[in-house]
């Protein structure tokens, strides 16, 4: 699968796998701190060396692991990751991509609003 097909298969149920309160919440804090950590690891490692990096990589992790946290309240669960590669391509899709889009096209709102 190319990266735009998995953006594509990614969209096409975003919103319905993205409805329970608590978890668009978590999402709507969790995703600038993954993107606050990503940046954080780049840029330690690009001017300041590896252990620089640590902090940056401790956010993406709290980032993920509360993410997960959040799927798991949903009625409708992510579908599994089958590999690692595919785990990769499928959060920096859903992190820089899919998320910014559900957020920008109103979606994250409108589940929000109609949310229990």
């Amino acid at each position: 699968m190319t990266f735009s097909e998995l953006l594509d298969w990614q969209w096409s149920d975003y919103g319905k796998r993205h409805r329970n309160r608590m978890n668009l919440i978590i999402h709507i804090v969790a995703v600038p701190l993954f993107w606050l950590g990503t940046f954080n690891v780049i840029t330690a490692l690009l001017f300041e060396g590896a252990l620089h990096a640590f902090g940056g990589a401790i956010l993406v992790g709290l980032s993920l692991f509360a993410q997960g946290r959040g799927h798991e309240m949903e009625a409708l669960q992510p579908v599994p990751f089958t590999t690692r590669w595919e785990f990769v391509r499928r959060i920096v899709a859903e992190q820089f991509v899919t998320f910014p889009r559900f957020l920008a096209s109103g979606g994250w709102y409108e589940n929000l609003k109609s949310s229990t």
